[in-house]
């Protein structure tokens, strides 16, 4: 199982993007999907969820600016990244959750930086 994320880049401060993550190879099923987000010096924390019915969770310090979404058929996740903040600079990966092997799997990160 293969997870591909793209959509990084650098934008200044106030901007957007969009990032996206498509899961390929033996994956019968996903379960959640999401995104996690790691700046230099700082630990691995979790940005925004969503289960295969569409239920979303979101870190506090991005509610109400990113937007995550799926694509059940594509076995793909989004994040719509809104009013981008220099603090919001950092590696973003994504995951996926298998529903057969109860495995998480993982992309390579695309980076995001955003200047003041």
């Amino acid at each position: 199982v293969q997870l591909q994320a793209f959509g990084g880049g650098l934008v200044q401060a106030g901007g957007s993007l969009r990032l996206s993550c498509a899961a390929s190879g033996s994956i019968f099923s996903i379960n959640a999907m999401g995104w996690y987000r790691q700046a230099p010096g700082k630990e691995r924390e979790l940005v925004a969820a969503i289960t295969s019915g569409g239920s979303t969770n979101y870190a506090d310090s991005v509610k109400g600016r990113f937007t995550i979404s799926r694509d059940n058929a594509k076995n793909s996740v989004y994040l719509q990244v809104n009013s981008l903040k220099p603090e919001d600079t950092a590696v973003y990966y994504c995951y996926a959750d298998d529903g057969s092997s109860w495995s998480r799997y993982w992309g390579l990160g695309t980076q995001v930086t955003v200047s003041s």
